[in-house]
């Protein structure tokens, strides 16, 4: 244990986030997502897990450390549902909360074309598996800067 870091936090999810530099992308999928075949074509090569977790719970943890890009729209998005596109299921909405909070403000996520989140998804730098069961739990989340002291 660690003061002041989220205990939710595995020493491998630390050092992933920590090692990501601006604009690189990490991916948070639910159990359903091909995790392990995906991961293995992202930079790290190799899948990390927070299986215990919803989706909600794993990004607010990743988010007490994890700052998010500020230069680009598509900071962050959200899986599309199949066949309907604006829909925002349950789990999307509690990790766009989850967003909010971190961030001060309402800032919406984009949503992703199934396909394409795969594509992104293969080359991100790193995919985390959530132990969360409800279908559409998949989010990309794009590293942000930390500005220096004023």
């Amino acid at each position: 244990m660690l003061k002041g870091i989220d205990n939710r936090l595995n020493a491998e999810v630390l050092a992933c986030l920590r090692g990501m530099g601006h604009g690189d992308v990490l991916i948070v999928a639910d159990t359903n997502f091909p995790s392990d075949s995906v991961a293995r074509a992202t930079v790290t090569g190799k899948l990390l897990r927070m299986e215990n977790l919803s989706c909600a719970e794993a990004v607010q943890a990743i988010l007490s450390v994890l700052p998010l890009d500020t230069f680009v729209d598509d900071f962050a998005g959200r899986m599309e549902v199949v066949g309907a596109p604006t829909e925002v299921p349950a789990v999307q909405a509690e990790v766009q909360a989850e967003i909010d909070r971190a961030e001060g403000r309402a800032r919406p996520m984009v949503s992703i074309e199934r396909f394409a989140f795969y594509d992104m998804a293969r080359q991100a730098y790193a995919v985390i598996q959530t132990g969360e069961r409800r279908f559409y739990g998949c989010f990309m989340f794009r590293k942000g800067v930390i500005p220096p002291d004023a």
